[in-house]
């Protein structure tokens, strides 16, 4: 029923109440039977006014892409961390900071991080965690690491397609920007490959929204068992902090971790629930997710698609590699 409608309606029954009202022994049961009619009335058009009130759902746009452009990380190298607010999925990179890497998956299957507390979380920053005393002083058992603020990047076996520039922090040379799997990263072109003798080039890792990186003290060599989840970007920590991994599934989590610093009047922060590696739990019970190949031309499909949604071209940081659960 429409506005117009409901309103002729009511001006319907106003108008014979008006009548009626100049001989009321005479209708006395049929006005009666008008006011109820004009209560039903008046729920109709209450029903229909919040009916139009209420906002209807916004249909999110989705990247689509054929099957083809989707690849299945490999659940050795990756990584479940439950929270209250839901599950994140991290990809790991050994091939980038090995060391890392493997500290990180021995500590997990150790169960050292069930339970530990995101001791100092900053708005536009990120989450940092990792410590079982839980307030940024304590390390695990185990020997500090050796700083992994780059690496080789091998053009046959690291494919990258380029984004866009930026001066490279490792040398002040000019570099391109792109991605390895779901990592953003600054490396100097494959056209330099020349000039290398190692058959590599150097690249690093960029602390974008949803990286994972390893926290430290002033000392390069400090890295232990902390680390943290970027929640924005913020790239004066990029070739200063070892990055080993990436966020794939769970986005949203990343800035639903409560904000706060351990020490500070009422804050009671969030907990990593468990820290499991996917390999380890039953094929069933992992997540079923798949990532858009970035090694492809189908990331410049989805470059293009986001320009198209955004109405402008998108910086590096701006990208978030798609990810979908597999049906």
């Amino acid at each position: 029923m429409t506005r117009k409608t409901i309103l002729a309606l009511l001006c319907s029954v106003a108008l014979f109440q008006s009548a009626c009202a100049q001989d009321k022994g005479a209708v006395t049961e049929k006005l009666e039977a008008e006011v109820q009619s004009h209560e039903q009335v008046k729920e109709v058009a209450q029903q229909a006014v919040e009916t139009v009130v209420e906002a209807a759902p916004v249909a999110v746009p989705v990247f689509a892409a054929p099957d083809s452009a989707w690849r299945t990380p490999d659940p050795e190298n990756t990584l479940y961390i439950d929270t209250v607010h839901g599950r994140l999925v991290v990809e790991l990179y050994p091939e980038i900071a090995p060391g890392h890497v493997a500290r990180i998956k021995k500590l997990a299957r150790e169960g050292f991080y069930n339970g530990v507390v995101f001791h100092r979380v900053i708005d536009g920053f990120m989450n940092q965690t990792g410590d079982p005393k839980g307030d940024g002083t304590g390390d695990s058992p185990y020997e500090d690491l050796k700083a992994e603020f780059a690496f080789s990047r091998a053009t046959s076996s690291m494919p990258v397609q380029v984004m866009g520039d930026l001066k490279s922090k490792l040398n002040g040379s000019n570099a391109v920007t792109g991605f390895y799997k779901a990592l953003p990263i600054a490396t100097l072109s494959d056209d330099t490959l020349f000039m290398t003798k190692k058959g590599a080039i150097n690249s690093y890792g960029l602390h974008c929204k949803g990286v994972a990186s390893m926290a430290r003290t002033q000392i390069p060599d400090s890295a232990n068992s902390q680390f943290f989840l970027m929640r924005s970007e913020y790239r004066s920590l990029d070739a200063e902090y070892s990055i080993w991994g990436a966020t794939i599934h769970g986005h949203d989590v990343l800035t639903k971790i409560k904000i706060g610093v351990v020490g500070e009047p009422n804050f009671t922060p969030d907990q990593m629930v468990k820290v499991q590696i996917a390999a380890d739990v039953p094929t069933g019970d992992r997540v079923p997710v798949e990532v858009l190949r970035t090694d492809t031309k189908d990331i410049y499909a989805y470059s293009d698609w986001l320009r198209k949604q955004n109405g402008k071209r998108s910086k590096i940081c701006d990208i978030q590699i798609p990810s979908r659960l597999k049906k």
